[in-house]
Protein backbone atom coordinates (compact mmCIF):
# COMPACT_ATOMS: atom_id res chain seq x y z
CA UNK A 1 0.00 0.00 0.00
CA UNK A 2 1.61 3.22 -1.31
CA UNK A 3 0.97 6.76 0.81
CA UNK A 4 0.65 9.89 -1.45
CA UNK A 5 2.09 13.08 -0.25
CA UNK A 6 0.48 16.04 -1.94
CA UNK A 7 3.38 19.17 -1.02
CA UNK A 8 2.28 22.46 -1.59
CA UNK A 9 4.50 25.28 -2.46
CA UNK A 10 5.49 27.76 0.36
CA UNK A 11 2.96 30.95 0.02
CA UNK A 12 5.22 33.91 0.54
CA UNK A 13 3.57 35.01 4.13
CA UNK A 14 2.20 38.52 4.34
CA UNK A 15 1.06 40.15 7.72
CA UNK A 16 -2.51 40.51 7.98
CA UNK A 17 -2.37 44.11 8.30
CA UNK A 18 0.20 45.11 5.45
CA UNK A 19 -1.85 46.72 3.60
CA UNK A 20 -0.36 49.90 2.35
CA UNK A 21 -0.08 53.37 4.30
CA UNK A 22 -1.12 56.46 2.80
CA UNK A 23 1.46 58.31 2.58
CA UNK A 24 0.14 61.60 2.64
CA UNK A 25 -1.98 60.92 5.10
CA UNK A 26 0.64 59.90 7.49
CA UNK A 27 2.46 62.85 6.73
CA UNK A 28 -0.60 65.24 7.99
CA UNK A 29 -0.96 62.92 10.87
CA UNK A 30 2.27 63.85 11.85
CA UNK A 31 2.41 67.25 11.29
CA UNK A 32 -0.64 67.23 13.18
CA UNK A 33 0.92 65.68 16.30
CA UNK A 34 4.00 68.04 16.12
CA UNK A 35 1.62 70.82 16.09
CA UNK A 36 -0.13 69.25 19.11
CA UNK A 37 3.01 68.08 21.07
CA UNK A 38 4.52 72.16 20.04
CA UNK A 39 0.92 73.33 21.85
CA UNK A 40 1.14 71.11 24.53
CA UNK A 41 4.73 72.55 25.75
CA UNK A 42 3.78 75.81 25.30
CA UNK A 43 2.86 78.71 27.63
CA UNK A 44 -0.76 78.94 26.03
CA UNK A 45 -1.89 75.25 26.67
CA UNK A 46 -2.31 75.84 30.26
CA UNK A 47 -2.00 71.64 30.84
CA UNK A 48 -1.24 70.18 34.67
CA UNK A 49 3.08 69.74 34.06
CA UNK A 50 2.24 66.09 34.41
CA UNK A 51 -0.21 65.89 31.30
CA UNK A 52 2.64 68.84 29.32
CA UNK A 53 5.95 66.65 30.67
CA UNK A 54 4.64 63.04 29.67
CA UNK A 55 2.03 64.09 27.24
CA UNK A 56 4.13 65.62 25.09
CA UNK A 57 6.38 62.20 25.33
CA UNK A 58 3.84 60.33 24.27
CA UNK A 59 3.34 62.67 21.69
CA UNK A 60 7.18 62.33 20.33
CA UNK A 61 7.00 58.48 20.09
CA UNK A 62 4.08 59.10 18.20
CA UNK A 63 5.54 60.85 15.57
CA UNK A 64 8.64 58.52 15.32
CA UNK A 65 5.77 55.75 15.08
CA UNK A 66 4.17 57.57 12.46
CA UNK A 67 7.24 58.75 10.65
CA UNK A 68 8.29 54.89 10.05
CA UNK A 69 4.59 54.23 9.21
CA UNK A 70 5.53 56.94 6.42
CA UNK A 71 9.01 55.38 5.36
CA UNK A 72 7.80 51.94 5.58
CA UNK A 73 4.03 51.83 3.94
CA UNK A 74 3.56 48.12 3.94
CA UNK A 75 5.29 47.13 7.32
CA UNK A 76 2.93 45.66 9.77
CA UNK A 77 1.54 47.46 12.48
CA UNK A 78 3.50 45.30 14.91
CA UNK A 79 6.91 46.05 14.02
CA UNK A 80 6.38 49.53 13.17
CA UNK A 81 5.53 49.79 17.38
CA UNK A 82 8.33 47.87 18.21
CA UNK A 83 11.07 49.91 16.04
CA UNK A 84 9.39 52.77 17.35
CA UNK A 85 9.53 52.12 20.84
CA UNK A 86 13.27 50.73 20.25
CA UNK A 87 13.99 53.99 18.72
CA UNK A 88 12.20 56.22 21.27
CA UNK A 89 14.13 54.29 24.33
CA UNK A 90 17.42 54.24 22.51
CA UNK A 91 17.12 58.16 22.02
CA UNK A 92 16.40 58.09 25.73
CA UNK A 93 19.17 55.98 26.58
CA UNK A 94 21.45 57.75 24.53
CA UNK A 95 20.64 60.95 26.65
CA UNK A 96 22.66 59.56 29.03
CA UNK A 97 26.24 59.96 27.15
CA UNK A 98 27.62 63.04 27.41
CA UNK A 99 30.34 64.85 24.79
CA UNK A 100 30.76 68.29 23.94
CA UNK A 101 29.51 68.61 20.49
CA UNK A 102 26.28 66.20 21.17
CA UNK A 103 25.49 68.64 24.34
CA UNK A 104 25.87 71.45 21.71
CA UNK A 105 23.49 70.10 19.80
CA UNK A 106 21.30 69.39 22.26
CA UNK A 107 21.47 72.70 23.65
CA UNK A 108 19.83 74.17 20.41
CA UNK A 109 15.88 73.87 19.76
CA UNK A 110 15.83 71.25 17.49
CA UNK A 111 18.32 68.83 18.78
CA UNK A 112 16.14 69.59 22.18
CA UNK A 113 13.05 68.44 20.40
CA UNK A 114 14.60 65.47 18.60
CA UNK A 115 17.44 64.31 21.18
CA UNK A 116 16.27 65.53 24.34
CA UNK A 117 18.50 66.59 27.09
CA UNK A 118 18.26 64.37 30.14
CA UNK A 119 17.50 61.00 30.68
CA UNK A 120 14.41 60.42 32.95
CA UNK A 121 13.21 56.80 33.54
CA UNK A 122 9.34 57.92 33.84
CA UNK A 123 9.46 58.90 29.80
CA UNK A 124 10.07 54.94 28.99
CA UNK A 125 6.21 54.24 29.64
CA UNK A 126 5.31 57.50 28.13
CA UNK A 127 6.44 56.45 25.02
CA UNK A 128 5.28 53.19 25.16
CA UNK A 129 1.64 55.14 25.62
CA UNK A 130 2.23 56.98 23.09
CA UNK A 131 3.10 54.29 20.49
CA UNK A 132 0.65 51.99 21.85
CA UNK A 133 -2.01 54.85 21.01
CA UNK A 134 -0.83 55.14 17.66
CA UNK A 135 -0.83 51.53 17.00
CA UNK A 136 -4.18 50.52 18.23
CA UNK A 137 -5.73 53.59 16.12
CA UNK A 138 -3.83 52.04 12.68
CA UNK A 139 -5.37 48.55 13.70
CA UNK A 140 -8.71 50.54 14.88
CA UNK A 141 -8.52 52.09 11.62
CA UNK A 142 -7.72 49.14 9.18
CA UNK A 143 -10.49 47.04 10.93
CA UNK A 144 -12.91 49.87 10.02
CA UNK A 145 -12.08 50.45 6.92
CA UNK A 146 -12.42 46.46 5.96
Amino acid sequence: MAIRLHIQPARKYRAPDATARNRVHYALFVLLVIGAGLFLRSRFCGAPPVIEKYGGDALWALVVFLGLGFLFPRAATFTLAVSALTISWGVEFFQLYRAPWLDALRATLPGKLILGSTFNLPDLPAYALGIGFGAMAELGLKRGGR
